[in-house]
């Protein structure tokens, strides 16, 4: 009755608005609407496109689009923002030539608007430069809502020099559009500039902070990214969202900062962010990557709404260290907590039968994603479904997967066969795919030195020739191995064969006893791993003095007896190095967790939980 003694108009407001985002009310308003003879007046299917999207109803607002009898600008205006920032930003493109062509309008301001912010969710620089080109030429040019769109999609794809070209052309800057330049250039890599334009910003606040320090962290710049979190403590800058907390505490993450890790969780409890589920996700991956997982489960636990994010980051975790039975607990616990597993998940989980050699269980798993999830596998999936069948010695299998996969395989894919072909000893499959793996153009340091050495041992030497010379044109060296460690407040960060002159003494007396005692157990050194033309003396020499062994040794020396020693190394860790750490833990009664470029090894009483699949 209320309704009918409104107008036309104010009656279409009034039940979209009484709503209120509920999706079961607003399709009751619907019905209501449609009953009344409403549904298609306007301004009815505008709004109903709009409440729709809000509440993540996209094929019910495309269904009131597709049912209007006119489409006017307004109308196409609402669904191109919902679709925009929606699941599927890629529809923008057919409701355009729709517009362009069925309906022949053309986009004004609003329409320009949301096609770039489309853009920059596909990363699509080309059709970004498109709608760039028309909106210069259209009677909007000046509109500055546009030129924040457009400032997002240079910086979202990766050119924020041409997002600065925008940004110095518009009329009036707000806090939002310098926040945004100043994120695209840190995120893209360009600190320095991102630095100065955040120095000369007019009133900086909380968000062009987290913009900067979350910059920093995607820049792999954690160490800046913290200094300045520190900077902004010490301006007294009020903190009343959790994001920039979530951020730095990923920095943290990023440098296995243990300490600083725990100062950060501290923070938010003191904050009162811990009820937040960004910190709770940040802090399960921090401390899974500080070599803390029993922390990093217990935070877990504490989170009281769990997303997707939230489950994964805790099963990847798991995996990692080589808890393969949590990762799978956890993930039957998730799925009887109602939530839909993703890619990340699968290739968490993948991991861990590949590390604890269950190739039954891993495909069984891989063949859930489509016929179960109906998850299409990606690459990243894919490469880790090879590594579990070459890693388990299924050489075959792996070889017929890679070559039949719907994916071009990349570098990761072609390394990993490689690897385990060379762990295997099957010199014919080992130049099948090293050959295959040179004729891609391998771009990093770590490929090239595994294919001149699987070249070397096969007698290969005009392959290492080849190889060598690649590495030389691309002025690719062998990356240094080094190793951190941290003990309590003190850490030190060790490169492979240099002895810090402050320990020099020390840690050589401490290693030279330590081999003494490991003979005595039956230690032999494994030098397969030297690759240098050395005599057996000189190979053993250079095993001695390997960076992960000196952080160990600084470890035990300056640590209290029983306390865990957590190493972080930059590269996989050699065969012998994992004998030694295991002889270490045993006879010095000592837990040593060591973070590789390729998991986490548990030494613990002579045996490593990695059960020899690493």
């Amino acid at each position: 009755l209320r309704l009918r003694m409104l107008s036309p108009a104010a009656a279409v407001v009034s039940a979209v608005r009484a709503a209120g985002g509920s999706p079961t009310a607003l399709r009751r308003a619907h019905a209501r609407l449609l009953k009344d003879g409403l549904a298609l007046h306007p301004p009815a299917p505008s709004l109903l496109v709009s409440a729709y999207a809000k509440c993540r109803l996209l094929p019910d607002a495309r269904r009131v689009f597709d049912e209007s009898p006119s489409r006017d600008l307004h109308l196409y205006s609402s669904l191109l923002a919902a679709v925009s920032n929606s699941d599927a930003p890629y529809l923008v493109l057919p409701i355009i030539r729709r517009m362009l062509s069925a309906d022949a309008l053309q986009p004004d301001h609003f329409v320009l608007a949301s096609i770039a912010s489309a853009s920059a969710r596909l990363r699509s620089l080309s059709l970004g430069k498109q709608l760039h080109g028309h909106f210069v030429a259209s009677p909007y040019s000046g509109d500055d809502v546009v030129k924040s769109s457009l400032i997002d999609m240079y910086c979202k794809c990766g050119f924020p020099d041409d997002a600065r070209k925008v940004f110095d052309s518009l009329s009036a800057k707000n806090s939002v559009v310098w926040t945004a330049l100043v994120s695209g250039y840190a995120s893209n890599g360009y600190t320095d500039e991102a630095l100065e334009l955040f120095r000369s910003m007019p009133g900086r606040g909380l968000f062009a902070w987290t913009a900067l320090v979350s910059g920093y962290v995607r820049a792999g710049e954690s160490v800046s990214a913290v200094e300045l979190f520190v900077e902004m403590r010490r301006d007294a800058v009020t903190i009343d969202d959790a994001f920039v907390l979530s951020a730095v505490t990923g920095g943290a993450a990023d440098l296995a900062a243990l300490v600083l890790g725990r100062q950060l969780h501290g923070l938010s409890m003191r904050l009162g962010f811990l009820s937040s589920m960004m910190v709770g996700n940040a802090l399960v991956d921090m401390y899974s990557k500080c070599s803390d997982i029993h922390s990093a489960r217990e935070v877990f636990e504490e989170i009281t709404v769990r997303d997707i994010i939230s489950w994964t980051t805790m099963i990847v975790g798991e995996a990692q260290h080589g808890r393969a039975g949590e990762a799978f607990a956890l993930y039957d616990r998730m799925i009887l907590a109602g939530v839909k597993p993703n890619e990340v998940t699968f290739v968490g989980l993948i991991y861990a039968c590949s590390h604890a050699g269950l190739v039954q269980k891993g495909r069984q798993l891989f063949d859930s994603v489509k016929r179960e999830y109906d998850i299409n596998p990606g690459l990243q999936l894919y490469t880790c479904y090879l590594d579990l069948l070459s890693r388990s010695g299924h050489l075959s299998e792996a070889e017929e997967l890679i070559t039949t996969m719907p994916y071009e395989p990349d570098e990761a894919a072609w390394g990993a066969l490689l690897s385990a072909c060379k762990k295997h000893n099957d010199a014919e499959m080992c130049v099948r795919v090293a050959d295959n793996l040179l004729e891609l153009g391998p771009k990093y340091p770590s490929t090239c030195v595994l294919l001149s050495n699987v070249y070397a041992v096969n007698g290969k030497w005009g392959s290492v020739s080849t190889v060598r010379k690649l590495m030389a044109n691309m002025k690719i060296n062998k990356e240094p191995g080094y190793s951190w460690v941290e003990v309590g407040r003190e850490s030190r960060l060790f490169h492979a064969g240099e002895v810090p002159v402050d320990m020099r003494e020390e840690i050589l007396v401490f290693l030279e006893e330590l081999v003494s005692e490991m003979r005595r157990r039956g230690y032999v050194p494994d030098t397969s791993s030297v690759m240098h033309d050395l005599e057996e003396h000189e190979k053993e020499h250079h095993l001695f003095l390997h960076s992960e062994r000196l952080a160990v040794a600084f470890g035990i020396l300056k640590s209290l007896p029983g306390s865990v020693i957590r190493v972080v190394k930059n590269l996989r860790v050699c065969g012998d190095c994992h004998t030694v750490m295991k002889l270490i833990s045993e006879i010095f009664q000592r837990k040593i967790i060591v973070r590789d470029a390729t998991r986490f090894h548990h030494f613990e009483g002579g045996k490593c939980s990695c059960g020899e699949f690493w």
